[in-house]
């Protein structure tokens, strides 16, 4: 399923994050996610 981003990212040059684990228990409403694919990091800031 994520393998075609993975691709095209990758065709284009463009940084990518991909196959976060626990993203979707992770990721709420109302959070800011902030993603940095030249250094693999993902945050995300807000009320647990």
């Amino acid at each position: 399923m994520l393998s075609h981003g993975a691709v095209v990212s990758r065709e284009y040059g463009i940084p990518a994050v991909t196959n976060v684990p626990n993203a979707c228990r992770v990721f709420k409403t109302g959070r800011t996610v902030t993603i940095d694919g030249n250094n693999c990091l993902v945050r995300v800031e807000g009320a647990a």
